[in-house]
């Protein structure tokens, strides 16, 4: 570490000297070697002018603690190892506490570079200072930190900050600055650092940054940097930039046989609750157990083949067509699922400018069961609220395309979800995770427990309960490739794919007598709250309506809600 002070601060004005050298998470197991193929897992991306490497060795410049506890804070590195002929975009910082899994962009010029007028990449032509320590008006403090904004010549945009342990400037060798048409727009996420306290002059603020359009179709490139800024409220337009792919081909991505080697390493297993009744199915079972095709203004429904391939498909949902479950009360097994015959539905597409690689996994339940709501202690089964016929359900793994590296998995929960980073994973054998359905509703979720959707401070909510049992899915060999839009012909979607309409019936039924009459029941403190709280649930869960398909979803096409 020479060279550099690792500083912490706490607001009771005591300062330490820490080392605080990163320490990489890794998966379980060593990543095999993949099948062979054109750019995915290669160390290196092409995008269009640049050629981009990711660096995940670094050397930490400065952290910083903003509690008593020392669990509240950040610390910020430089990148090291950068391969020759590459240059550093800008500085890392990462929360305290969390494992690391950081990674930095270093660029350098591709071949096809030297025909341009300017080159990629440009030395800034001075830094301006954004912040420094020397705004805490604090007399023990013995240390210093600067935060740097790299000055980007006419027509370059800067991708990425740079942080120092004194107050001289950075050389203009030490990053590079980018030509404006090979950047994109980024915005500020998740918050890293903010310090506000008597004891500093400005308040300072460092967000993580991604870039503003994020579907599949879309360039933005992260480059692993931070954004800050003294105004805490923080809205305006931020001075940085995150790169842009343009190379159409997206050679990162993996091949067809790659994606099965992907599957098949890193496939979850989906665990249903113990005392789940409404159990999963292949889409063909339900098909061919009697789910019916009902078109408006026609009472009698129509049997659906086992591809799906009298289904309609075109157009929107219109209203004009939905699937039921058997009108024979004999046939009611249906909505029971059948998990033997279940498979996981894959969607594969290009994530972040094609850098990384999102295999969506779809999961397919007949029904849907009613939910239960929670009352502090008091658990209440419901009759009809929240059970529909038809339920899709997914998780989103994200690849990475340097390396080939399983980084994070999305979990789709209701009314929204959240990424998780591998080391907040469970992993059943190898490489291979955890996923927790819940019980009735089928919310994925990365550990057992019980999830409220509602007010988990108040304890008031639906019931989203998630265990181990012997009911699963093993997704790494029950599986079906329907959709890799970016493979060209290659997947040839199913014909149910297409169905654009409802997976089941909307039936109306008074949602708001069968709550009123809970409520009743309630201690008058008890019922404002809980009605407080219901009434910000979504609406979906108070009425009967069978969902779309797969690629009526937002997600198809954009980026997992978060």
């Amino acid at each position: 570490m020479a060279g550099y002070t690792c500083f912490c601060w706490n607001r009771g004005g005591v300062y330490d000297l820490v080392s605080s050298e990163p320490e990489p998470f890794s998966l379980p197991s060593a990543i095999p070697e993949w099948p062979k193929g054109d750019g995915f897992a290669k160390g290196s991306i092409y995008l269009g002018e640049l050629e981009v490497v990711n660096i995940t060795k670094f050397q930490s410049i400065w952290s910083c603690y903003v509690s008593k506890n020392k669990r509240e804070g950040a610390t910020f590195y430089k990148p090291l190892t950068i391969p020759d002929g590459f240059f550093s975009l800008g500085d890392y910082g990462q929360q305290i506490g969390q494992p690391f899994q950081g990674f930095l962009l270093a660029a350098r010029p591709a071949a096809n570079s030297k025909e341009a007028e300017l080159p990629p990449l440009q030395k800034p032509i001075d830094y301006t200072l954004i912040w420094c320590s020397a705004n805490w008006q604090d007399d023990s403090h013995d240390g210093s930190v600067c935060f740097w904004f790299p000055c980007p010549p006419e027509g370059y945009r800067a991708v990425g900050y740079l942080v120092t342990d004194d107050s001289n400037k950075p050389s203009v060798d030490e990053v590079r600055c980018v030509r404006a048409d090979l950047t994109d727009t980024c915005e500020t996420h998740e918050p890293i650092l903010c310090i506000e306290s008597n004891s500093v002059d400005i308040p300072f603020t460092v967000w993580k940054s991604r870039p503003s359009f994020r579907g599949m179709w879309c360039k933005g490139v992260p480059v692993g940097t931070f954004c800050c800024s003294t105004n805490s409220n923080f809205n305006d337009e931020i001075e940085i930039s995150c790169l842009k792919n343009f190379d159409p081909s997206l050679l990162a991505m993996p091949n067809l046989d790659q994606v099965h080697a992907l599957i098949k390493h890193y496939g979850p297993t989906v665990f249903f609750h113990p005392k789940e009744t409404y159990m999963p199915s292949s889409v063909s079972w339900f098909f061919t157990n009697g789910a019916t095709l009902y078109t408006r203004g026609e009472e009698e429904g129509q049997a659906i083949d086992a591809k799906g391939s009298n289904l309609p498909g075109e157009g929107d949902n219109d209203g004009e067509y939905w699937i039921d479950l058997p009108d024979d009360e004999s046939d009611d097994h249906v909505k029971y699922g059948n998990i033997d015959s279940a498979e996981l539905y894959i969607h594969v597409k290009p994530a972040l400018g094609g850098t990384f690689t999102d295999i969506a996994m779809w999961v397919f339940c007949p029904f849907n069961g009613p939910a239960t709501l929670k009352v502090g202690l008091l658990n209440i089964s419901l009759k009809h609220i929240g059970q529909h016929v038809g339920d899709w359900e997914h998780f989103t793994l994200r690849i990475s395309n340097f390396t080939g590296e399983l980084c994070s998995i999305y979990f789709s929960e209701h009314s929204g979800g959240e990424w998780v980073d591998i080391s907040g994973l469970e992993f059943v054998e190898g490489n291979r995770a955890i996923i927790y359905s819940s019980k009735s509703g089928h919310a994925s979720f990365p550990h057992p427990g019980t999830y409220l959707q509602g007010s988990e401070k108040l304890g008031i909510g639906v019931r989203n309960d998630a265990a181990w049992s012997k009911f699963y899915v093993d997704s790494s060999v029950h599986y079906m490739i329907i959709a890799a839009e970016y493979l060209g012909d290659v997947i040839s979607e199913p014909c149910w794919l297409q169905y654009m309409r409802e997976w089941g019936p909307t039936v109306e039924y008074n949602s708001r007598s069968e709550l009123d009459k809970i409520l009743s029941f309630l201690p008058v403190n008890l019922r404002y709250s809980v009605e407080n709280v219901l009434d910000k649930l979504p609406v979906e869960l108070f009425r009967e309506e069978g969902p779309t398909g797969p690629k009526q979803k937002d997600n198809w096409v954009g980026d997992e809600r978060t």
